[in-house]
C-alpha cells in the first residue's frame, strides 16, 4: 500500500521529456493492459485507446494541441477515442462476447442487453458520446496509476483540438471521436519547471466527508 502511494505521490503532470529515453514495448503494454482491465458503464468499453509512436502523425498534432512538446518529445502517445454513439450493434457486440467467454447465457443478463437496447440507442448522439467519454477517463485514471507503478512518465491532456486530431487520426471512419491525450516518456533532467515543485493536493479533510 505504502508503495502504491509512494508511486502516486512520485508522479506528476511532466512538462520536459527526454526524447533520448523510449518507453520500453513492455511497459507500454502493461500500461495498455492496465487501461483494457478499467472498469466501465455495463462493461461495455466504449472507447479504444491509439497508441502513436509515428514522429510524423505525433509532430502532425503538436500545433493542434497547444504546441506541447511532450507528444514529440515523449516515444508513445496515447490517443482516448470514444464511441460517437450507441449502436444496437455495438451493444449486441459486447453481450455477445460475454456470452461466449463465459459459456451460458443469463436469463437476469439478457433481460439487462434488452433494457439497454431499448435505451441507449434512442438517446441523441451527443448524450451517448459524452457518456462513453466519461468511461474513457476511467481508463485514463488507470493509466496514469500503471505508468506511476512502472516509474514512466507522462501528462494528460484535454488542451487541443479534437476535430483535428480525429481527422488526423481517421477517427471518424471508426465511429469515434478523441477525448484526451497521454503521451508517455521520461522527464527530462533540466527544462521542466514543475520537476522539483511540491506536490499540492488539497488536505485530506478538506477533501475527504465521512458520512456515518
Amino acid at each position: 500500500m505504502s508503495e502504491l502511494l509512494q508511486n502516486l505521490q512520485w508522479r506528476y503532470a511532466t512538462k520536459k521529456m527526454d526524447p533520448a529515453k523510449p518507453v520500453s514495448a513492455e511497459k507500454v503494454d502493461f500500461i495498455l493492459e492496465a487501461i483494457r482491465l478499467s472498469a466501465s458503464s455495463s462493461g461495455l468499453q466504449p472507447y479504444e485507446v491509439f497508441v502513436v509512436t509515428n514522429p510524423e502523425v505525433r509532430a502532425e498534432i503538436v500545433p493542434h494541441a497547444w504546441d506541447q512538446q511532450q507528444i514529440t518529445d515523449g516515444s508513445h502517445l496515447l490517443v482516448f477515442a470514444a464511441w460517437d454513439n450507441y449502436t444496437a450493434e455495438r451493444i449486441n457486440t459486447m453481450f455477445d462476447l460475454v456470452n461466449e467467454k463465459r459459456g451460458f447465457k443469463n436469463e437476469g443478463w439478457e433481460n439487462y442487453r434488452k433494457m439497454l437496447l431499448n435505451t441507449y440507442p434512442s438517446r441523441d448522439p451527443e448524450t451517448n458520446f459524452q457518456h462513453a467519454a466519461r468511461q474513457a477517463y476511467i481508463g485514463l485514471g488507470s493509466a496514469l496509476i500503471a505508468a506511476a507503478e512502472m516509474k514512466v512518465d507522462c501528462t494528460p491532456m484535454e488542451g487541443f483540438n479534437p476535430d483535428k486530431v480525429d481527422d488526423i487520426l481517421g477517427l471518424k471512419e471508426h465511429g469515434l471521436k478523441s477525448v484526451v491525450l497521454l503521451p508517455l516518456g521520461y522527464r527530462a533532467n533540466d527544462g521542466d519547471w514543475l520537476v522539483n515543485l511540491e506536490k499540492v493536493r488539497r488536505p485530506t479533510d478538506s477533501f475527504t466527508t465521512l458520512v456515518e
